[in-house]
């Protein structure tokens, strides 16, 4: 069990502190652009970084967990057949979203309240292209248990993102939102080629259309793919109805909240990413036991690395605001505190999804978090309506609360799960951590000192 300390806090870690690295150029990216867009640009541009969110997962979600799961356990001679399906998939995929784009993206603009948002949703076609090329090399990286491209590639396309946004700070310079669209097609068609090089040596593409593969990952992906979108959906909903009941101004407020907690959700991200590919795995090797081992520890994992953050933040939100975004929004104290609730419960749904995805039970994984997302959709009207801006934190905290109880519930029947033992391995990771990395350290260091 010692191995298994050590295999968690060394990968956990290792994945955080990679994801950490990207987060921080995208969170850096934030802290200028606030300062440098007015309240209205900036409540333009989080409705166009939701909508594509939206699009994005569209595709990832039907694809990803789909091209993983059947690429880590497959034959060498079905991978090739694997990879050729799901890149036929991609490419129809992203054809459809480019036409309807096309067609309706004026239409959109238009509902969300931000005509000028047409120019940028036509623009933003070419990098849905660049990102399906990127999305399959990652998958296919991740389903051989290697994280280092992903890494990699998502670092560059933020560094370059940031870096722009930095200069126009520093020197004053006026952006026009256009320009930052194009500053991402070009960080996309980098990052594709890193994410290349690092998956090229596992690229064994065959000739021909593999229906029968095609229809394997579409019948397990159409699950996944509801999960991502009605997630997503459930995470994002709040700022698209801001933005078409109030203002976009009222979006952007809204995601300044939004944005802190995801600085503190790195953990959940780094850390699903390492345990689909190992569940995966260990459900055929190992079964039950071991994936519920593996749902506690890395929930108390995530936990462990949040719950101090979280605290600080809570006691000091309107510091913690005028720090990260000026005077503009110090307003968002309240909305921020509501949103720090939920962020708790965040690590419990991420890893129930990628869990139950795992084992194969993605219908279950799909039903809930779309009763999940359709509450957080009626409560986020009602709510917004009658209470402004703040009545969108607490739809969404109810909505999660909900979903929460269901999956625990659920976890339990099919698992075995208890929740509080994610609070004992949170507990148990502190002692762990200081004696497999901190302590070590100290003798190596005075044992240098002695020499």
């Amino acid at each position: 069990m010692r191995g298994e300390g050590n295999y968690w806090i060394r990968s956990g870690f290792i994945n955080v502190l990679q994801n950490f690295a990207s987060v921080i150029f995208g969170f850096g990216s934030f802290f200028f652009l606030v300062r440098v867009l007015s309240k209205h640009d900036f409540g333009e541009w989080t409705v166009y970084m939701t909508t594509i969110t939206i699009l994005n997962i569209f595709r990832d979600g039907l694809i990803k967990n789909a091209l993983i799961k059947f690429l880590s356990g497959a034959s060498e001679e079905d991978k090739p057949k694997i990879m050729t399906a799901a890149f036929t998939i991609n490419m129809i995929i992203t054809v459809v979203i480019v036409v309807l784009n096309l067609a309706l993206g004026s239409l959109l603009a238009r509902l969300l309240k931000s005509p000028d948002l047409v120019n940028l949703f036509y623009l933003f076609n070419i990098i849905y292209v660049l990102n399906g090329v990127l999305t399959q090399f990652n998958c296919i990286e991740q389903a051989n248990l290697k994280f280092k491209g992903v890494f990699v590639s998502n670092t560059v396309f933020q560094a370059i993102y940031f870096f722009y946004v930095l200069y126009c700070f520093v020197f004053n310079v006026d952006i026009p939102l256009y320009h930052l669209v194009v500053v991402q097609i070009f960080g996309s068609l980098v990052a594709m080629v890193i994410a290349y090089f690092y998956t090229r040596s596992y690229l064994n593409f065959a000739f021909g259309f593999f229906k029968t593969w095609m229809i394997k990952l579409f019948n397990y992906g159409k699950y996944a793919f509801g999960t991502s979108m009605s997630s997503i959906l459930s995470g994002s909903v709040d700022q698209m109805m801001l933005s078409g009941i109030i203002s976009p101004i009222a979006s952007g407020v809204f995601n300044v909240a939004v944005k802190i907690v995801n600085l503190i959700d790195i953990p959940t991200t780094a850390v699903a990413n390492i345990v689909f590919p190992q569940s995966a795995k260990r459900m055929e090797t190992e079964g039950k036991e071991s994936i519920k081992y593996l749902y506690e520890k890395s929930v108390g994992t995530i936990l462990a690395i949040l719950i101090p953050g979280l605290i600080f933040i809570y006691i000091f939100p309107d510091f913690i605001l005028y720090l990260l975004a000026g005077n503009k929004y110090t307003n968002a104290g309240s909305i921020l505190r509501v949103t720090l609730l939920y962020t708790l419960l965040i690590p419990f749904g991420r890893q129930f999804g990628t869990i139950l995805d795992s084992i194969g039970k993605t219908k279950t994984t799909f039903y809930i978090v779309v009763v999940t997302a359709a509450t957080n959709l009626i409560l986020n009207y009602f709510f917004i309506l009658n209470m402004g801006i703040i009545g969108a934190a607490y739809a969404t905290l109810i909505s999660n609360i909900l979903g929460f109880t269901i999956a625990q519930i659920i976890l339990r029947k099919e698992l075995g799960v208890k929740f509080y033992h994610a609070f004992v391995y949170a507990y148990r990771f502190y002692p762990e951590f200081y004696q497999n990395f901190v302590k070590p350290q100290v003798i190596r260091f005075k044992n240098k000192g002695k020499l």
